[in-house]
């Protein structure tokens, strides 16, 4: 074969193979495309009412979130005539988050530097969910960082590593007015809020878990008891939520569900013996949420939100309040 013939031949395969690659990537760019079109149906198939509640502009959301989460217990009492009080806190949790959602379907990936540098050792799990009709939010705590001011028969100091704690919140509501009022507005950013409106919410709770003295704890204070407290609560209740609309960029949120305990296990061990918690005369479980959000623009966007659960448990001789909460700290850019 001549040169000139194996040009030829080397000159049509290329043309062949290039005219492959090209098809290849067209058939992938109309299987993208056709991927996209279900996508935006399901996207801007909504059951909201337009007048006040819309999709915003952008394919991609990508937001760089700062969270931090905290956990405190305050009780107080007299038991066979001997006042006691404590205020303990656990660690504050601290993360940065880059979250990105395409078309409603969404991904995010978090960084916690103090658990990175063995600082934080405690775990905990956030989850939430906001949909126009139900929303969820649920937590789940291990902390062997819980400390603070003790006092009975005199001052003491409950320093972290003395007791572990397990604590679960969940926390579901239903949205009356669930035509005009949105809840992922305020926390997803996944719709826009054009007026303001309020709704009526139906809730049901859930608080349990338990806290327990140590092995280095009694080793150290030989004379203290062997204690564990098991909690759990359930609640049913309603509440309201409001969404405020300011000049049509500001968009304020609160909303309080609180719920009265039907059913309580609460048991305390002392030294391998049990019993259960009587005389219970108040018991409620609390959940509310606040967020402040400031569009910049159809793009650009940022805000701050918190959620918080609360418990108060009275009885004859007792009152233990617990407060766990999360903030939250966004930017969010909206692109195509």
């Amino acid at each position: 074969m001549s040169f000139s013939r194996f040009l030829s031949w080397a000159f049509l395969c290329v043309c062949i193979l290039g005219s492959s690659e090209a098809q290849a990537k067209g058939k992938l760019k109309q299987k993208l495309l056709r991927l996209d079109s279900v996508l935006a149906v399901r996207y801007f198939h909504t059951s909201y009412d337009t007048n006040y509640v819309v999709r915003p502009e952008g394919r991609l959301t990508l937001k760089l979130k700062v969270n931090q989460t905290g956990n405190s217990i305050h009780a107080k009492g007299t038991v066979k005539d001997v006042y006691s009080k404590a205020n303990l806190h656990t660690r504050h949790k601290t993360t940065i988050s880059l979250g990105a959602s395409y078309r409603g379907i969404s991904a995010a990936f978090s960084l916690n530097p103090a658990k990175m540098g063995g600082i934080y050792k405690d775990y905990e799990l956030n989850v939430n969910y906001y949909g126009s009709r139900f929303s969820l939010d649920a937590s789940y705590q291990r902390s062997s960082s819980l400390s603070g001011d003790v006092e009975r028969n005199g001052p003491q100091r409950l320093e972290e590593g003395d007791v572990n704690m397990k604590v679960f919140n969940i926390a579901g509501y239903y949205v009356f007015n669930h035509r005009r009022f949105s809840f992922p507005a305020a926390f997803t950013q996944s719709y826009v809020h054009r007026r303001s409106a309020g709704s009526w919410l139906a809730g049901i709770s859930y608080q349990g878990g338990t806290i327990k003295t140590t092995e280095d704890f009694r080793e150290r204070h030989p004379e203290a008891n062997d204690m564990r407290l098991s909690v759990g609560h359930l609640g049913i209740g309603g509440g309201y939520g409001y969404n405020l609309v300011l000049r049509k960029k500001w968009l304020l949120h609160l909303s309080l569900l609180p719920t009265f305990v039907v059913y309580n296990r609460n048991k305390i061990t002392v030294n391998g013996e049990s019993r259960h918690a009587s005389g219970i005369r108040f018991n409620m479980l609390f959940n509310e949420r606040a967020a402040i959000i400031y569009n910049y623009s159809p793009r650009y966007f940022a805000g701050l939100n918190a959620v918080m659960n609360n418990s108060l448990f009275t009885d004859k001789n007792v009152i233990i309040n617990q407060n766990k909460w999360v903030v939250r700290a966004f930017f969010g850019v909206r692109l195509w």
